[in-house]
């Protein structure tokens, strides 16, 4: 323990989460603080995901900290070089830039039952130890390439979305696009003028929702600044669409049924040909995956250099791809817009808990942990943007601020305990498992297969109700819950 009772802390991942906890920590009073960063910059997901387009599509004064409204976002859905750029500053304004251990990339830590304290190894060999620490790394880090044969046979260039190779022009080519996802509806209005030919290769139709995107006027940006309350007006209103829609996933299906109506009316207005609706129109409940938001998705789709193939893959060839009706689509670049490895938390690192108690083998059916935060036998040990933690609808940056003011509390909790080890009890960890697993069965998150269940269809990501419900339950940490153990 650190003088004045001050407990020291790593943090893993320099990103929102990293930065954010280290924000709060630093405000209450807590200075041995260090990020480990395995990069050379900070960001998470908006450093690595440079694709064209790339951008945020929950609205910036939203998906930004409550402590650090930004009354010049150029757009309300601004693109990754602004968040990036934010996120910069909110670090370097803060005090917690000169905390950022570059590359220095965690490979394993260990909890010493004996001192309390977590010893903590990267890459480079260098060996740390901390009193508490924390894991910032997110969900959607690790890109994930599709199970299909032949990947390595291909003889032109291909590469994923998030590992986006700037050096290949795209101008005039033959390009195949693999996944429908998130990233997909980005980048394919931006290459789609610039390419020959583009086949998207879709496997499942995306609901998609019109995007209620602007470009922030001088004015507006004025107003902001001069009023901060305008600014927390805009930020309020969309918090509130959010929470209102989040009803819909179990209270309320009605609401559901509402944005599905404004999805397909959103279809029908931007696609006239009916062969192309019919393979754009999804077979499977709103909710159940990702909604996703975009004006010129559907317009890109209808040009005639964009062909959507629905034909099932087989294999990848060195001429392109093939489809199960044998036909060999020839192709110049391949783009795998095939999402991330959401279910693998924390992996590749190691982390032994109380007894050299393996984390990956307690999470070897599906990642469980305290409201998304703490899991048995790993003591002082916590998670930012855990299991569970996820937001079908909403700002994962609001729920962020909520785990760090939780742990913050666990940190103060520990620095009243001196030499003493702090875990929560696998009861009351066990008791609200069971009762997040009742209600996310009645989510739509069940009814397909999505990057939200694990292979055992276990839904690991994602919180089953509103942003207000997780605040509310992590305003004060209730010590009942948790056993103080004393160092041996």
């Amino acid at each position: 323990m650190t003088a004045g009772n001050r407990p020291s802390v790593l943090i893993i991942g320099a990103g929102f989460g990293g930065i954010g906890m280290a924000i709060e920590l630093r405000r209450n009073g807590f200075d041995d603080i260090a990020i480990l960063e395995r990069a050379a910059d900070l960001g998470g997901v908006w450093r690595e995901n440079t694709y064209p387009g790339a951008a945020c599509d929950v609205p910036s004064p939203l998906y930004s900290f409550s402590f650090e409204p930004k009354p010049d976002w150029p757009q309300r859905y601004s693109g990754r070089e602004s968040i990036h750029a934010y996120l910069r500053g909110v670090a370097e304004r803060n005090g917690v830039f000169d905390t950022i251990r570059f590359g220095a990339e965690v490979t394993d830590a260990e909890f010493d039952d004996a001192t309390g304290h977590w010893t903590v190894r990267t890459a480079d060999g260098t060996a740390r130890t901390a009193d508490v620490l924390i894991s910032a790394v997110g969900q959607l880090s690790r890109p994930a390439l599709p199970n299909i044969a032949g990947l390595d046979t291909f003889a032109g260039a291909a590469f994923h979305s998030a590992e986006w190779d700037h050096s290949v022009d795209l101008h005039g080519k033959r390009v195949a696009c693999i996944g429908t996802g998130a990233s997909a509806i980005q980048y394919i209005p931006e290459i789609q003028p610039k390419v020959e030919q583009l086949t998207l290769f879709q496997r499942t139709p995306a609901w998609v929702i019109p995007k209620f995107d602007t470009d922030y006027s001088p004015i507006q940006h004025r107003l902001f600044a001069r009023l901060p309350g305008a600014l927390l007006v805009e930020r309020f209103g969309w918090w509130s669409i959010a929470e209102f829609v989040s009803l819909g996933l179990v209270e309320f299906p009605a609401i559901a049924r509402l944005v599905a109506t404004l999805a397909e009316r959103h279809l029908r207005k931007q696609v006239a040909d009916p062969e192309l609706r019919a393979k754009l129109t999804p077979d499977y409940p709103i909710g159940c995956k990702r909604g996703l938001f975009s004006n010129d998705y559907y317009p890109a789709l209808t040009q005639p250099n964009v062909r959507v193939e629905t034909t099932a893959i087989t294999e990848v060839v060195p001429q392109g791809v093939r489809t199960a009706d044998g036909t060999v689509h020839e192709v110049d670049v391949i783009i795998y817009g095939t999402g991330f490895k959401g279910t693998e938390f924390l992996w590749p690192m190691h982390i032994y808990g109380r007894g050299g108690r393996k984390l990956s083998d307690v999470w070897a059916d599906g990642a469980h942990a305290y409201y998304g935060v703490t899991v048995p036998e790993f003591p002082n040990l916590f998670l930012v943007y855990g299991p569970n933690t996820n937001l079908g609808v909403g700002s994962i940056i609001y729920m962020i601020e909520s785990q760090a003011r939780y742990i913050r509390q666990a940190v103060e909790l520990l620095g009243r305990h001196p030499g003493h080890s702090l875990e929560v009890r696998a009861d009351q960890e066990a008791r609200f498992n069971e009762a997040l697993q009742q209600r996310l069965a009645r989510t739509p998150w069940n009814f397909c297969a999505s990057w939200y269940r694990n292979a055992a269809g276990r839904i690991t990501n994602n919180w089953p109700g509103s942003q207000t419900s997780y605040r509310r339950r992590l305003r004060k940490l209730d010590p009942a819950d948790y056993t103080l153990t004393p160092a041996a």
